[in-house]
C-alpha cells in the first residue's frame, strides 16, 4: 500500500483493520473486524496497486494506516523488545532507553564465549580484534540505517532491511536475506540447546549432591580452596561424561544410577524435549515475551560474577609475542579468525536495527545513540572477556584450559556459578519460544502465506530445529564452534556483503561512486568473505 506521512502529524492513527497474515505479531487474536471493514481493507489493497508506488494520485487516507502495536524485535541470540511506535514513524523513545534497548538486544549468549576467543587469539590481538571489529561492524550498521533513504522517489519509512536487499537484488535478494536469517536465527536456537543441556545437567547435579549430602570432586585437574577453578579438558582428550567422582556418601548405588540417568550429552539433551518442543507449537508465545528483563538480570549478573571471581583470584599474565609455555599462550595466535567469527555474532544486530532506531523519539540522533550502544556492547566484552582471561589462574593451571563457555571452568557445586546457570537456563528457556516463532513466521509466512498453516506443518519445522539442537548436543556440544561458524555465515551477508553492495549501487545510480569509495567496501566485502573461509581451515 502506497501510505504516505505529514512529518507535522505526531499523532498515532490506529487502524480499522490490518489482516492477520500481514502481521508479524505475538498476538493472533483472529477475529479482529468486522466482514464491512474487511471490505474496505481489500479495496483500499486494489486502489493501491492501480498506479506505481511513485504515483501519488492514490493514496491511502490517514485513518486506515496501519499501526503496529503489537510488534516485537529479536536478537538471534538474546532478549525480545516490544516496539510501541506511532504509524507516521515518530517513536516515544528517549535516547537513553533507545541505547539500553539496543545494548540489551545485542547482548547475548556469545558473551560466554568472548574469554576463548580471547585466548584463541592471543591476549593483546584479541584485544585489539574487539575494538577492530566493533567499528568494523558500527559502520556496516550505520549503512545499513542509511541504506533506505539512499532509494529516491519511494517511500520507505516501513521498510526493512531485507525489503531494501529486494529492491536492489530482486527476489535474490529477498531470498538469500531469508536464508541467512533462517541460519542466524537456527544458529542461535541451536546454541541455546547446548547451553540449555549444560546449564541443566549442572544444575541438576548440584541439587542432587546437596539433596543427598554427597561430597563429589571433579576428575579434572584444578586448583585448590574455596575459589577453586578447573580445567575441564585438561585430564585427557576425552574425559568421563559427567566428570566427577563420588568423594563420600551413603550409597553407591543411588549415585551411579543418578550418574547414568543424569549425562550431559546422552541424556539430559532429550529431556528438554519434553518441555520446550510443546511450547514451540503454540500459536502465541506473548507470555515469554515479558520475561526479556531476565536478559539484562543475567548479564549484569555474569559482570558481578567475573568482578568477584576476579578479586578472588588476581590477575596472572605474562606476556610472549610468538613463544608459547605451558601455562602462558602468545599475544598473537594464528587462530585469531576464530574470535573474529565469534565477534561477528556478537556484534550482529544488523537485521533489526532499523526497527529499534524507528522507535527512537529523535531520529536525528540515531547515529549517535547507535555509536554509543555498540561503545557500552564493546566495553562490556571487553570487561568480560579480559577480567577472565587475566585472573584465570596460571600457574597452576594453563591459559588453554578455559573453556568455550567460560563457566565450564567452574565446578558444579560453586555456588555463585550454580546461581548463574539457574538465570541463563530460565532466561533461555522463555527465549527460545520467542525465537522459534519467529524462524516459523518467516518461513512458514514466506511459502504458505501464513505463520501457522496447519499444526502438522508447524510440528514439522520445530520437530527439525529441535533435532538440530540436540544432535549438536549430543556430538558437538561446542558453543564457541557453532557460534563462529553461524555468525560468520550470517555476518557475511548483513554485515559485510549487503550493506557495502548496497551502497555502492546507491553512490553509482547517483553518479557519486569514486575509486577510493569502491576500493574501501570491495576490502570490507572480502574480509567477511575471508572472515567465512577462514572458520574451515582453522
Amino acid at each position: 500500500m502506497n501510505i504516505q506521512f505529514n512529518p507535522e502529524d505526531f499523532k498515532c492513527k490506529r487502524p480499522f483493520h490490518v489482516e492477520p497474515t500481514n502481521i508479524v505479531s505475538v498476538n493472533d487474536d483472529i477475529q479482529r473486524v468486522t466482514d464491512e471493514a474487511s471490505a474496505m481493507n481489500k479495496r483500499i489493497h486494489y486502489y493501491s496497486r492501480l498506479t506505481s508506488p511513485a504515483d501519488r494520485a492514490l493514496i491511502a487516507p490517514d485513518h486506515v494506516l496501519p499501526a503496529p502495536d503489537e510488534i516485537y524485535v529479536y536478537s538471534p541470540l538474546g532478549t525480545a523488545f516490544k516496539v510501541d511506535s506511532c504509524t507516521d514513524g515518530y517513536g516515544k523513545n528517549s535516547s537513553i532507553v533507545t541505547i539500553f534497548m539496543i545494548w540489551n538486544t545485542m547482548m547475548g549468549t556469545s558473551i560466554l564465549s568472548i574469554p576463548w576467543g580471547i585466548k584463541q587469539a592471543g591476549f593483546t590481538s584479541g584485544i585489539i580484534l574487539i575494538l577492530l571489529m566493533g567499528i568494523l561492524t558500527l559502520y556496516c550498521c550505520y549503512r545499513v540505517v542509511k541504506s533506505r533513504k539512499m532509494i529516491p522517489l519511494i517511500d520507505t519509512s516501513n521498510w526493512e532491511f531485507p525489503d531494501v536487499c529486494k529492491y536492489y537484488f530482486g527476489s535474490f535478494g529477498q531470498w538469500s536475506s531469508l536464508l541467512f536469517s533462517m541460519v542466524s536465527l537456527v544458529g542461535a536456537m541451536v546454541v541455546y540447546w547446548v547451553l540449555m543441556s549444560n546449564f541443566l545437567f549442572n544444575t541438576g547435579k548440584f541439587i542432587y549432591n546437596f539433596i543427598h549430602d554427597i561430597n563429589v570432586t571433579d576428575i579434572v585437574p584444578g586448583t585448590n580452596g574455596s575459589n577453586k577453578v578447573i580445567c575441564p579438558s585438561a585430564a585427557s582428550s576425552h574425559p568421563p561424561e559427567n566428570g566427577s567422582v563420588m568423594f563420600s556418601s551413603g550409597n553407591n548405588t543411588g549415585f551411579e544410577l543418578f550418574e547414568g540417568w543424569w549425562n550431559k550429552s546422552q541424556t539430559v539433551p532429550f529431556y528438554l524435549i519434553a518441555v520446550l518442543l510443546p511450547l514451540l507449537n503454540l500459536k502465541s508465545p506473548s507470555f515469554f515475551a515479558k520475561f526479556n528483563v531476565l536478559g539484562t538480570v543475567s548479564v549484569m549478573y555474569l559482570v558481578f560474577l567475573v568482578t568477584v571471581k576476579a578479586a578472588r583470584l588476581g590477575i596472572h599474565l605474562e606476556y610472549n609475542w610468538f613463544t608459547e609455555n605451558d601455562f602462558f599462550v602468545p599475544e598473537f595466535r594464528i587462530l585469531f579468525p576464530q574470535l573474529t567469527g565469534v565477534l561477528t555474532l556478537a556484534f550482529f544486530i544488523h537485521n533489526c536495527v532499523i526497527t529499534l532506531l524507528q522507535n527512537n523519539r529523535n531520529q536525528e540522533n540515531n547515529v549517535r545513540d547507535l555509536s554509543i550502544a555498540y561503545f557500552l556492547v564493546g566495553l562490556t566484552y571487553l570487561y568480560v572477556g579480559v577480567i577472565i582471561f587475566a585472573s584465570f589462574p596460571s600457574p597452576p593451571l594453563s591459559k588453554e584450559c578455559i573453556e568455550q563457555n567460560f563457566l565450564d571452568n567452574f565446578p558444579s557445586d560453586d555456588i555463585m556459578s550454580f546461581v548463574a546457570r539457574i538465570f541463563l537456563l530460565f532466561q533461555m528457556m522463555t527465549v527460545y519460544p520467542l525465537l522459534g516463532y519467529l524462524a516459523r513466521v518467516q518461513l512458514l509466512r514466506q511459502f504458505f502465506g501464513n505463520a501457522y498453516p496447519s499444526i502438522f506443518h508447524v510440528l514439522i519445522l520445530n520437530v527439525a530445529i529441535v533435532g538440530a539442537g540436540v544432535a549438536m548436543a549430543r556430538f558437538y556440544p561446542n558453543i564457541g564452534g557453532i557460534i563462529r561458524y553461524s555468525g560468520a555465515t550470517c555476518g557475511l551477508a548483513f554485515v559485510f556483503v549487503y550493506p557495502s553492495l548496497i551502497y555502492v549501487i546507491s553512490l553509482h545510480r547517483a553518479g557519486q561512486l569514486t575509486w577510493p569509495a569502491l576500493i574501501i567496501h570491495i576490502f570490507i566485502i572480502l574480509l567477511g568473505l575471508a572472515n567465512l573461509i577462514a572458520q574451515f581451515l582453522l
